[in-house]
């Protein structure tokens, strides 16, 4: 089963409702452990989340709106 954009976006909510600012850093370190085991299809999941995260922490996309993806 594949992740679609509206599933990450609903992850990275919850994570940053959980956990704010700090959700991007565990995302992050979680990323780069996984790339140093050769893990990167995990890596590139890890990847994804931080951009989402990233954005609902800076503002740039709020979680409860419609997502459009160009």
């Amino acid at each position: 089963m594949h992740m679609k954009a509206q599933d990450f976006r609903e992850l990275a909510a919850d994570l940053a409702a959980e956990h704010g600012s700090a959700a991007l850093d565990y995302a992050r370190r979680t990323r780069a452990a996984l790339e140093s085991e050769g893990a990167l299809d995990r890596a590139a999941f890890w990847q994804t989340l931080c951009c989402f995260i990233d954005d609902i922490v800076s503002l740039r996309l709020d979680p409860a709106a419609p997502l459009t993806i160009n």
